[in-house]
């Protein structure tokens, strides 16, 4: 059984949390920024369609600013207002006005779970935190609590990046904070929490409050509105609690909330010793041989070949250039050798590893890798056939590519 959680890290005085809840939301109700999906959120008068305002959000939200995705968020629904519009889009529409956005899976699946409410569940969007999760794919638990707090007013609570520090800091939470234990009390915390009569702005405040006040590095605490009841703002204005425990201390190493004995208290880093995560794996090393084909167009512009990425993995249903994955190690000379028995199938005739072009590498950090691709170019004379049995291709001018759904890392290129 897990060891029970010591009451200091706790919210076990219903006056507190009462006066937390109000605190947070009276700042939130004078101090929250003016952004697309909230103003949706409260002016539209229908629960799904709030619901499907508040979806989209925060799907565009996992993993990327808000100043990248307001942009994206405005043309998407201008283009798919509705969750009925968004589930009669082709998968290579939504790859188009993602493009740029990052983490391409997340537009998939959200047009894949706008297709099930439409034709499986009637139209209706599930109302419940649990039903949404079980029932939409790519709807995790935070996402299901987001919509079903915003838009439903179910008084469930919400836990990302933003209020795992938060909580952190108010109950001085140490240990890892993205291991499962950890994250499973956190998630008790903040259902403890939620505002009961206005659950939706209460988890937004939460996040606003995470976003713009308690940041990770430098945060503006004697702006905080609830950091009367923050356990690391105490620490850091009295100092380490007293060498004698009282009842609401932690026993002596077995506390699972408390930070390692081993990475004790940093005064100078005073509140931002929370949260404490794992060490970061280092991303995957690959290099990838890319090259950019081009022809004269039947009307004088030029052309390049860009073929369609597989439907699963990265970058699933993408365009590029036609690339190839290349071994570690390998010599220039047999780059290019492999590069162009690569291009023989695109180009229907034999291509000399020696016509190839080196233009440079191009570096792009995905979350997980560390890409590094070696561009060639290769002009083509006379027309090229391009072979229906291979993945998809087509032949676009410098326009069309940029209105393709083609990764950031393709536009380096």
């Amino acid at each position: 059984a897990p060891a029970p959680t010591p009451v200091r890290h706790l919210f076990s005085d219903p006056a507190e949390v009462e006066a937390l809840r109000g605190n947070l939301l009276a700042w939130y109700d004078k101090c929250k920024r003016d952004l697309p999906w909230r103003t949706l959120a409260a002016t539209e008068p229908d629960a799904d369609r709030r619901a499907y305002a508040v979806w989209v959000s925060e799907v565009m939200l996992q993993q990327t600013q808000v100043a990248t995705v307001i942009d994206y968020y405005n043309r998407w629904m201008q283009k798919w207002p509705t969750l009925q519009a968004l589930a009669q889009a082709s998968l290579e529409e939504v790859n188009e006005l993602w493009a740029g956005l990052g983490y391409y899976s997340r537009g998939k699946r959200l047009q894949e779970a706008a297709r099930k409410v439409v034709s499986e569940l009637a139209g209706q969007m599930p109302r419940t935190a649990q039903d949404l999760q079980k029932l939409l794919p790519g709807v995790g638990r935070y996402t299901a609590g987001a919509i079903a707090s915003i838009s439903y007013g179910q008084a469930t609570g919400v836990v990302d990046g933003n209020v795992i520090r938060v909580l952190c800091r108010l109950r001085c939470i140490g240990a890892d904070s993205s291991s499962p234990a950890v994250i499973d009390r956190l998630w008790d915390m903040a259902n403890a929490l939620v505002d009961r009569i206005r659950p939706g702005d209460f988890n937004q405040a939460l996040m606003e409050l995470g976003a713009t006040v308690c940041v990770p590095k430098a945060p503006l605490c004697r702006e905080c509105p609830v950091k009367q009841h923050c356990q690391a703002w105490r620490r850091k204005l009295f100092g380490k609690p007293t060498p004698v425990p009282d009842v609401e201390d932690c026993g002596v190493g077995d506390c699972p909330l408390c930070p390692p004995a081993a990475e004790p208290w940093d005064s100078s880093l005073g509140v931002t010793n929370f949260p404490r995560k794992a060490a970061k794996k280092q991303p995957r090393v690959a290099r990838t041989a890319t090259c950019v084909l081009e022809r004269r167009g039947c009307h004088g512009a030029l052309e390049y070949l860009i073929v369609q990425r597989p439907s699963s993995g990265l970058l699933a249903g993408l365009w590029e250039f036609p690339s190839l994955p290349l071994d570690q190690g390998l010599q220039e000379q047999k780059q290019r050798e492999v590069l162009a028995d690569h291009l023989r199938a695109w180009t229907g005739r034999p291509v000399v590893a020696g016509g190839l072009r080196f233009i440079g590498e191009v570096v792009h950090i995905f979350s997980h890798i560390h890409q590094t691709y070696v561009v060639y170019s290769l002009p083509l004379d006379g027309d090229v056939t391009l072979d229906p049995a291979l993945s998809p291709s087509r032949w676009v001018t410098e326009e069309e590519f940029h209105a393709s759904a083609v990764s950031t890392a393709m536009k380096k290129v």
